[in-house]
């Protein structure tokens, strides 16, 4: 079989490939590619059987797509990649330094008398919480979550820090402020605030964790979500994607207890994005399972 490399953009061959296996997948073709073009490293190059059709995984091969004598295969150059890990690490510890400067240099930030002004043990809580919440997400990032995908575009890792670390000098700049207004109802608000923030946080990584168990190391198996012997993971009978859930159930006990706008703001525009990915997500899973759980929602039990 023949293989022709078309441009996304153009049409034109880019190269032919002559007497290739049909059992040659994509990750393959990739590798011969890159033989050509030594810049363009396999996880920077992405194909299409049809013009505007998906981008085809690694383990497809081309007797499964279907062509006669010549495979024609449609390039796109995803550009300069990062890894994954690395993104989510840079994004996350970015968070927790930055608040923890607003916590302990206020004079930095609001000048020479705020380190004069004394802070209630409320401001505490909220640094402890907050603290506690981007040092799990780089536990998971190092100890749980399972990539599907080893690279994404290396502008995401500039776009996903400006919106964590932005949101997080907001955040931080108002709650460790002097003049910041101590919540209404006092220890029942704080506290109360406080222990259902970390159940909720307990139950992301339930969550978290019952979905890495689903893949097996080295494997891109994927399987429908139970809930397991954790208690939280009891969600799944109601929700595609319970890390959502507790995600925004986390943001939301936050903003009650520290009773501040900017994480309210923060809440918001995060619970946004994570129902439109657990949306997209669950009809992924509708669609893949015949035998998918027809009563779960995607984030929002009963609801969305």
């Amino acid at each position: 079989m023949k293989v022709e490399i078309l441009s996304s953009s153009t049409k034109d061959v880019l190269h032919t490939i002559q007497d290739v296996s049909i059992y040659t997948t994509i990750e393959e073709i990739k590798k011969y590619y890159q033989d050509v073009k030594p810049k363009l490293h396999p996880c920077r190059q992405a194909y299409r059987k049809e013009l505007r059709g998906k981008f085809l995984d690694d383990d497809v091969t081309l007797r499964s797509l279907e062509f006669d004598n010549v495979a024609r295969l449609y390039f796109k150059d995803l550009g300069p990649q990062v890894s994954w890990k690395t993104v989510f690490l840079t994004e996350y510890t970015g968070p927790f330094f930055l608040y923890l400067i607003f916590y302990l240099r206020p004079s930095f930030i609001y000048g020479k008398y705020a380190a004069l002004a004394p802070r209630h043990h409320y401001v505490n809580i909220a640094c402890a919480a907050y603290l506690f919440h981007f040092a799990k997400r780089v536990y998971e990032t190092h100890y749980v979550h399972r990539f599907s995908h080893a690279t994404m575009p290396i502008m995401n890792l500039f776009k996903n820090c400006s919106y964590y670390w932005i949101f997080a000098c907001s955040i931080a700049y108002y709650i460790n402020h002097p003049l910041y207004t101590l919540p209404y109802y006092g220890d029942l608000q704080v506290y109360g605030g406080f222990v259902l923030f970390m159940l909720n946080e307990l139950g992301n990584y339930s969550s978290h964790m019952a979905f890495r168990n689903l893949r097996p190391e080295g494997t891109k198996e994927r399987k429908i979500p139970m809930p397991t012997t954790n208690p939280f993971t009891l969600m799944f009978n109601l929700v595609s994607f319970p890390n959502y859930t507790y995600e925004i159930g986390s943001w939301v006990w936050f903003t009650f207890m520290t009773q501040s706008v900017m994480p309210g703001v923060f809440t918001l525009v995060g619970g946004l994005q994570m129902t439109a990915w657990a949306q997209k997500k669950h009809k992924a899973c509708l669609k893949e399972f015949k035998d998918y759980p027809k009563g779960r929602k995607a984030i929002i039990p009963f609801i969305v």
